[in-house]
């Protein structure tokens, strides 16, 4: 059956947050990031396909034209495959955070960062993830494909992070260039290490909360790490 006018203006305006929200649906496209989020057990609400598009076995689709996959695709090139799927936001339980690693991102605005960081999450085998309201959508596109299958793995909390670790019981590291090598910080049982934004930081709030300010000594002449990169260097040395 051919998609509605309605049905095309509705996916189509899932590109803007303010749509997937009152929706509560998001949009995730191309082959590999659909296919990767099903194996991870993501449900999708519908998959649309063009014909002769490979989908995984046992997953019902509906059949597109390739005209109507373009009025309804985000890119400008229109990819073979799109899957739409509910939103759903998990809330922090009581003490959770005293148990297990937990990485906090502060305001990362970048969505390629964002997913790359749940990549590093789910690759060192930490509990959890919160973001904070400032960071990049967690159910945009850029942020899922980044994330390659990531995102449906990974536990992800949305929450005002200064209240919550400033409750919390555990080591609280964030990076800071004054901070102690990190070489020299012997790993914790459980820690929260936090994470600020690319161009500002930690916000001052956050920055109160923390028990320890670890660096990575530097050999070379940057100005700094990207924020994932920071990430991935600190999850490696707590995996240690």
């Amino acid at each position: 059956m051919p998609l509605t006018k309605a049905q095309i203006s509705e996916l189509r305006g899932l590109r803007l947050k303010k749509n997937r929200e009152a929706a509560g649906l998001f949009v995730v496209e191309g082959s590999k990031v659909v296919t990767e989020l099903l194996a991870a057990g993501q449900n999708f609400e519908h998959i649309y396909a063009a014909p002769e598009t490979t989908v995984p076995a046992g997953k019902s689709i509906e059949t597109v034209t390739a005209i109507e996959m373009a009025k309804i695709s985000h890119f400008p090139t229109p990819s073979p495959i799109l899957a739409v799927g509910s939103i759903s936001r998990d809330a922090l339980r009581t003490d959770e955070l005293g148990k297990g690693y937990t990485l906090a991102l502060d305001g990362i605005q970048d969505p390629g960062n964002v997913g790359t960081l749940l990549r590093t999450a789910d690759w060192f085998g930490f509990d959890r993830v919160l973001l904070s309201p400032t960071c990049a959508d967690l159910f945009s596109q850029k942020v899922i494909n980044a994330s390659m299958g990531s995102f449906a793995r990974v536990r992800v909390i949305t929450t005002e992070l200064a209240p919550v670790l400033g409750s919390a019981r555990v080591p609280i590291w964030g990076c800071d260039l004054s901070g102690e090598p990190l070489s020299s910080i012997g790993p914790p049982a459980d820690a929260i290490v936090v994470i600020g934004s690319e161009g500002r930081g930690l916000t001052d709030e956050v920055a109160a909360t923390l028990t320890h300010r670890v660096t990575i000594p530097k050999r070379g002449h940057a100005e700094s790490l990207n924020a994932a990169v920071a990430a991935g260097i600190v999850c490696a040395h707590l995996r240690t």
